[in-house]
């Protein structure tokens, strides 16, 4: 193959090959006179200069060897120049340079095909160094099998098509080494009454190296992103607490394939007395520390929740400890509590999206306000709101990962949750997953997404028969006693309790409404309660001072009521409430 033929072919290369000749006449042009004297000096006479008429000879009579054309000086240096002149001299001239030559001088492997079979028309040096030896004239498929492992045999195709010059990054050949493929259309001229044909100039480019460095990079960074989103899942619930009256399941998917996690996060906490606190949060940022800060604001919300508070007055100390904790740090929260009795979600949010509330008849509502700013703010008094969460109701909590997205109004987000939930049935688990696909969140999702799914079933028939619910309002006096202990003696035998849970249930309610009647205010209240796992028994007063249980003395003539209650109980506790207080037991049942 002549590669000077075909060479002509690249663009620019008519150019270049006119310039040559232009200046090659243009040369012999000036040797047929006299060279013009320098400045200052003389003209040579004729015959004496370099053309010609005078050929200088050897000593022996034969020609002389063509001396070397002298460089022009570097005119940014001062004096005559001679040193600048040699250093440009030893520069090769690319017009000496043939288009083989530059491809053998090439490091990397260039081979040459032509015509749709692609036939070799040539390999240079580093391509037989690194596959062999290739035969000129083969089709690439049986000649060139390290194309065909690189996958560029539909590249090649794709490029004769087109006449344009596409490239392939970082493929990796069977033998570990990895390349980048540049294939270039070349037109080869007419041969021997032949007409023109195309082929592909392949320029294969060794990023083994560079392959590898992204692989370990890669590999660390899918480490790293593994090691954080077990640290976010550590801290959330391994499993979640299943009250008697609610079934719950909630979600967390970490967002894209960054290491930096997000710090969403949610809870279920078992208050007492049948009441559940559910909890999610969100902590703005992304990485460790957002995922630590998520962390320390959970455990917080764990232990506010035991003291059984109302929720503003949670979020109200969350608040200072966020500020506490990292004042850079901004998390939204809301803290819900559940009381199966009223049928009511009690609620309060900082700077939190709202709970949606589904009804059994597909109704979808959403809780109104308050809602305060983000935690950490400081400066605000958060007050609660309540939502009604009936029998066939279902409630969803959720991060802004699953209503946000980039421009969209955030209202848009939670109006198509809205539309999604209103037609999604079945469990928690199921009702989860299908709100994460109406909303389009995948495994390339860019945001975490933290969602928890509460349901308040409609029980009927004999499931039903295992919740019942008993009250009995006190006013007072010598009567209210007697009264209380055959009001739980009638109930808890009509629920069909063995006799020795009777007894008991019958005692503890008595001790609870002698307590009220001796240290509280009216109106007085006591209320049973039994579920498919245990009974439990209340008492409510108008005085807001909480009972304590303390070591009574032999000659102490009260304070034995509390201390008999959390004996013969599983488990007890006391809250306030808004006109007052709240005591409470609770008795396992038989085989729970």
């Amino acid at each position: 193959m002549n590669f000077t033929r075909w060479s002509a072919r690249f663009p620019g290369t008519q150019r270049r090959a006119a310039a040559r000749t232009e200046h090659a006449a243009a040369q012999a042009k000036r040797g047929e006179g006299s060279v013009p004297a320098a400045r200052g000096g003389r003209a040579e006479p004729p015959g004496t200069g370099p053309g010609p008429e005078r050929t200088p000879s050897t000593p022996g009579g034969g020609p002389a060897a063509p001396a070397a054309p002298a460089a022009p000086a570097d005119p940014t240096v001062c004096g005559t120049g001679t040193g600048s002149a040699a250093a440009l001299a030893a520069v090769p001239s690319l017009d000496l340079l043939s288009v083989r030559e530059v491809l053998g001088c090439l490091p990397a492997r260039v081979a040459l095909v032509h015509g749709p079979e692609h036939r070799i028309a040539y390999v240079n040096d580093a391509y037989t160094t690194g596959f062999g030896p290739r035969p000129t004239g083969a089709a690439a498929r049986e000649a060139l099998p390290e194309i065909e492992e690189l996958g560029l045999l539909p590249l090649l195709d794709q490029v004769l098509r087109s006449g344009k010059p596409r490239t392939a990054k970082n493929r990796r050949a069977p033998g570990g080494s990895s390349y980048t493929a540049t294939c270039t259309p070349v037109e080869f001229p007419e041969t021997d009454g032949a007409d023109r044909s195309a082929g592909v100039l392949i320029h294969l480019a060794d990023v083994t190296d560079h392959a590898e460095a992204v692989d370990r990079l890669r590999t660390a960074e899918r480490r790293q992103r593994e090691a954080v989103v077990t640290l976010q899942r550590s801290l959330l619930p391994q499993e979640l607490e299943q009250p008697d009256d609610l079934r719950i399941a909630a979600t967390y998917q970490p967002g894209g394939t960054e290491a930096a996690v997000g710090g969403d996060w949610y809870d279920v906490i078992t208050l007492g007395a049948g009441r559940t606190a559910l909890v999610i949060g969100d902590v703005m940022g992304r990485g460790v520390r957002a995922a630590a800060v998520m962390g320390q604001l959970r455990t917080a919300v764990r232990a506010y929740a035991r003291l059984d508070l109302p929720p503003h007055e949670v979020l109200q100390l969350l608040d200072g400890l966020a500020a506490e904790i990292d004042a850079s740090q901004i998390a939204t929260c809301v803290y819900a509590v559940h009381d199966p009795s009223e049928g009511l979600l009690a609620y309060a949010s900082a700077g939190h999206l709202p709970i949606l509330v589904r009804d059994e008849d597909g109704t979808v509502r959403r809780a109104a306000d308050p809602t305060g700013p983000p935690l950490g703010t400081g400066g605000w008094l958060h007050t609660s709101g309540t939502i009604a969460l009936g029998p066939g109701s279902t409630a969803v909590l959720y991060t802004d990962g699953l209503v946000e997205r980039r421009g969209e109004d955030i209202d848009e987000g939670v109006a198509a949750l809205e539309r999604a939930l209103s037609g999604a049935l079945g469990t928690p688990a199921v009702i989860c997953d299908r709100l994460m696909r109406a909303l389009g969140v995948d495994a390339d999702h860019d945001d975490d997404v933290a969602v928890m799914v509460v349901q308040q079933p409609a029980r009927i028939g004999t499931d039903a028969e295992l919740f019942h619910n008993a009250a009995l309002e006190l006013l007072g006096g010598i009567e209210a006693a007697p009264r209380a202990r055959a009001f739980a003696q009638g109930v808890l035998a009509s629920w069909r309790f063995p006799v020795e849970l009777c007894d008991l249930g019958v005692l503890a309610a008595s001790e609870l409404v002698a307590n009220s009647l001796q240290h509280g205010t009216p109106p007085m209240r006591l209320r049973l309660r039994r579920t498919d796992r245990r009974l439990i028994i209340e008492v409510t007063d108008g005085d807001d001072h909480l009972p304590r249980r303390r070591r009574a003395e032999p000659a102490d003539e009260s304070g034995r009521g509390i201390s008999i209650v959390a004996t013969i109980a599983s488990s007890w506790g006391t809250r306030r409430t808004p006109g007052g207080k709240a005591v409470w037991c609770e008795f396992a049942l038989p085989g729970t």
